[in-house]
């Protein structure tokens, strides 16, 4: 599991301060960058080399509203990898463990000047399987 802190910024809420629904998966989106590089990938190098990760499928269930000033927590694991896919299972949280939103996200790996799917570089695919 990789976890990531996130502050919920006045640009994140609607007028109630609230966060607005599109920006769960902003947050989501975020960690999911970050993991990349705390694993060492960047993300320029892939598009250097036309590999790029797009998010072909999200459902989310929005289980309490986030609030402006709230510190909490993305927690970001693989469930499922294929070939040329990863399905990600990501959590909203609080400290305390309250869930605020979850969603799964199905990401493609593609070969961007062609925008077809490709194989998921092997350094990449063993980083989030952990090596198997």
């Amino acid at each position: 599991m990789f976890r990531w802190p996130i502050s919920v910024y006045y640009e994140d809420t609607d007028a109630g301060g609230v966060v607005y629904h599109s920006n769960y998966l902003n947050f989501f989106e975020r960690a999911r960058t970050e993991w990349l590089k705390d694993m060492g990938v960047k993300q320029t190098a892939l598009l250097a080399e036309d590999i790029a990760f797009v998010v072909k499928k999200a459902e989310l269930d929005f289980c309490k509203p986030a609030k402006f000033e709230q510190d909490l927590i993305v927690e970001t694991v693989v469930t499922k990898i294929k070939k040329a896919s990863l399905m990600f299972n990501q959590r909203l949280v609080d400290k305390q463990g309250v869930t605020y939103c979850e969603g799964n996200i199905l990401v493609a790996c593609i070969t961007l000047s062609r925008m077809r799917p490709r194989a998921i570089p092997q350094n990449i695919a063993q980083e989030f399987t952990g090596g198997s």
